[in-house]
This record gives C-alpha cells, sequence and structure tokens, in this order.
C-alpha cells in the first residue's frame, strides 16, 4: 500500500474581541471543511474512517491553540493537530484589543493499494 494525499483545503477564522486563538483556529478549519465534498470515498467505494487527517493551524501563539478542540471538528478519520506560528494578529491600539486570525491546512492521506486505480488514456 501507498500513503497518498487526497484531499487539501484550506480555511481562514478569526476572534475580533476575544484573543481566542483556539476560538479563530475552530472557525478557520470549520470554513475548511465547508470548501470540501468528499464524493470520491462514496464513488470509489472508500472508507471515511480509514484516513489519517492533519489539521496544520498558523496562528501568532500556536501554544495557545487547544489541539483537542481542533480534533472535535474533524467527522472522520485519525486526526493529528499541528499548531505553528503563523495567522496575523491585527491591534485595535484606540480600543487595546487584538483581533485574532487563523489559517487552517486540513489534509487528508489514505492508503491506495497499488493498481486498485488505474487512469486510463482518452478517459
Amino acid at each position: 500500500m501507498s500513503m497518498k494525499r487526497l484531499i487539501l483545503e484550506m480555511g481562514t477564522g478569526n476572534d475580533l474581541y476575544g484573543e481566542d486563538y483556539t476560538k479563530a483556529a475552530v472557525r478557520a478549519v470549520q470554513d475548511a471543511l465547508h470548501h470540501s465534498s468528499l464524493t470520491l470515498f462514496r464513488s470509489l467505494k472508500l472508507q471515511h474512517d480509514d484516513m489519517q487527517v492533519t489539521v496544520n493551524i498558523g496562528v501568532q501563539k500556536p501554544e495557545q491553540v487547544d489541539a483537542e478542540q481542533i480534533k472535535k471538528q474533524i467527522p472522520f478519520g485519525t486526526v493529528t493537530v499541528r499548531a505553528v506560528r503563523g495567522g496575523l494578529n491585527v491591534p485595535d491600539r484606540e480600543n487595546d484589543i487584538l483581533s485574532v486570525v487563523a489559517t487552517a491546512g486540513i489534509e487528508a492521506h489514505l492508503d491506495i493499494p497499488e493498481g486498485r486505480f488505474k487512469l486510463e488514456s482518452g478517459a
């Protein structure tokens, strides 16, 4: 078998007033998920729960992201969360608040048996 990345979705999310990196990250994951339609699983008779899902979160303070909350957003597969420095903090100096912007990249990998699927030329 050979592990192949089948899906890559991106999303952004924010927390405008609470300076909550997890809330912004959850919203980024939800944004990415709402761009997905996993019809290939049904069409190719693959199992959703066989996926290895990696959720990459970019925020300015990755240590403040609750990975367990992020994992709960993913409905299928075995999930790994990686929070790294990225995203954006936008200060509102007049009101002394910070708006947090998070980015998410969700990758889904699946073991595909060699020779199971073949592309035919002209198809």
